[in-house]
């Protein structure tokens, strides 16, 4: 994939993950309101993304995923691949020491 189609496959990808993120995020009883933007911006972010390699690749597979197999089968992509990694670092991030968080006891 030249590197047109990959940034043209990585802006819908990015659309799609923005998507799941947002819906995976409302069903989370633990996460209130008013942290949902943090969690949305740690899911959906480069820095994010580039856990698992290059952020407008991990986007564009996202995308191919998407206009070959729908929505659905995206959504289960990111699901399988993606959300174990950011459940694995929030969870870190909230056990951490120096995490105001973790100090208090949410997971």
């Amino acid at each position: 994939m030249d590197e047109t189609e990959k940034r043209t496959k990585a802006w819908i990808g990015d659309a799609v993950l923005a998507l799941f993120a947002r819906e995976w995020i409302l069903r989370q009883t633990d996460i209130a309101p008013g942290e949902r933007i943090e969690v949305f911006t740690g899911m959906t972010s480069n820095r994010f993304l580039a856990c698992m390699g290059e952020p407008t690749l991990m986007e564009a597979t996202i995308g191919v995923v998407y206009e070959k197999e729908g929505l659905e089968k995206a959504f289960s992509y990111i699901e399988e691949t993606f959300l174990p990694v950011f459940r694995k670092q929030r969870q870190n991030l909230l056990k951490s020491p120096g995490n105001y968080r973790g100090r208090k006891g949410k997971a």
